[in-house]
């Protein structure tokens, strides 16, 4: 919604919606002091003079968060210089926030579990730098190759790759893995269809099998995952198909699984208030249908547990893992970490040292913490940290 225009009252199907879940509905008249987050890509320092010349604005460092500026929340940047050349992206601090708790160091390997639309996958790999990689996951295709536009517009796929499935399902490795078993074969073995570099440009056989099967755009559990990007370093190149879908034990996880993993899972987005505003224009009854059904809300708790049982299980011992919603529900977040660590004695909530500088709320889960657009001036976001033990 722009900056000026009229909001709607909410209505009551939604009002009681927040009464239940002890949100303040005040919360969604804030979105005009709300500032918009850029982030600046490392190296780029410069042309925040650019960007505050064009327009006609200066942005403001962010002091808790490095390398985010604030703008006035009716300032666009799309028709930017430093935005059409790939040296700043939007992204909301309390999404910044998220990334930041994983503690990312140089030489980690990655998952996103939930990586549409990009913004948090873009600010990992600037984290990461030139050593480990990224994994970026999304059950949505279309929402997916949204991501892969967005890796090269801001050429951050070199150490990246994108994989088409179903995040409660998947389970594909870090390449550090592979590189072990590989050097286990025999030299002698003849090692036929590696993956080359990658391109856009698909096999005629299988855009043919697309074409006759139907490619579906969002996946189940059932389907396969399949890669549509992986840069030069991330670990795909020289691979076969076999060795990098190869099945592996929970004992292989525990030594060669992730050092670091997002859950920002699927959930009804009440936290956020822009969302919630859109559906002024697109109609309360598709509110009604996307954020109030029981039914709904009920698949999204099983959703998410499931999410973060298995980014949990693709965790190296010692790795964390962080998980995040834009829900303000108790339902959708301490509900779903209270069931998740009776159900998973190697899991431990830890303290987010960067949360002490954060301005947001406790949860009511010691250890948890919460933004909301009153408090932090940000979009509402839920975060909570594990770290994976051995007993």
């Amino acid at each position: 919604m722009e900056h000026g225009a009229a909001t709607a009252p909410l209505p009551d199907a939604f009002l009681h919606f927040l009464e239940s879940n002890g949100i303040d509905p005040s919360i969604y008249t804030s979105i005009d002091s709300t500032p918009r987050y850029i982030r600046l890509k490392p190296g780029f320092e410069d042309c925040i003079e650019d960007v505050e010349s064009e327009v006609k604005c200066k942005p403001e460092k962010l002091e808790w968060l490095l390398g985010f500026y604030t703008l006035p929340p009716h300032i666009q940047i799309a028709s930017t210089k430093a935005y059409q050349e790939g040296k700043i992206y939007g992204i909301d601090a309390s999404s910044g926030a998220a990334v930041m708790a994983l503690g990312i160091a140089p030489g980690d390997h990655v998952l996103d579990l939930c990586a549409a639309p990009g913004a948090k996958l873009c600010m990992m790999l600037d984290l990461l730098g030139d050593s480990g990689s990224v994994t970026g996951v999304d059950a949505a295709r279309h929402r997916l190759a949204a991501c892969r536009t967005m890796l090269q517009k801001y050429k951050l796929g070199d150490r990246c790759r994108l994989f088409v499935a179903d995040g409660t399902a998947f389970s594909v490795i870090p390449e550090g893995f592979h590189s072990v078993s590989k050097s286990c074969e025999s030299r002698l073995e003849e090692r036929m269809d590696v993956f080359k570099e990658w391109t856009s440009k698909r096999p005629w056989k299988e855009r043919k099998k697309a074409k006759k099967c139907g490619t579906p755009q969002v996946v189940s559990k059932s389907h396969p995952p399949e890669l549509i990007y992986y840069g030069r370093h991330s670990g795909v190149i020289g691979l076969t198909k076999g060795e990098l879908y190869k099945t592996v034990s929970e004992n292989e996880i525990a030594g060669y699984g992730y050092d670091k993993v997002l859950v920002d899972a699927e959930c009804t987005h009440d936290g956020s208030v822009k969302h919630i505003q859109k559906f002024e224009h697109w109609g309360w009854v598709t509110l009604q249908r996307r954020v109030l059904d029981a039914e709904r809300t009920d698949n999204l708790h099983a959703l998410q547990l499931n999410l973060l049982t298995n980014g949990f299980r693709l965790l190296k011992v010692g790795g964390s893992l962080v998980y995040s919603t834009c829900s303000l529900t108790v339902a959708q977040n301490e509900d779903v970490v209270e069931q998740f660590l009776k159900e998973n004695i190697t899991a431990e909530l830890m303290e987010i040292d960067a949360a002490r500088k954060w301005p947001c709320k406790g949860g009511r889960i010691q250890k948890t913490w919460r933004f909301d657009p009153l408090t932090s001036q940000t979009s509402g976001l839920f975060v909570a940290k594990f770290r994976k033990v051995v007993i």
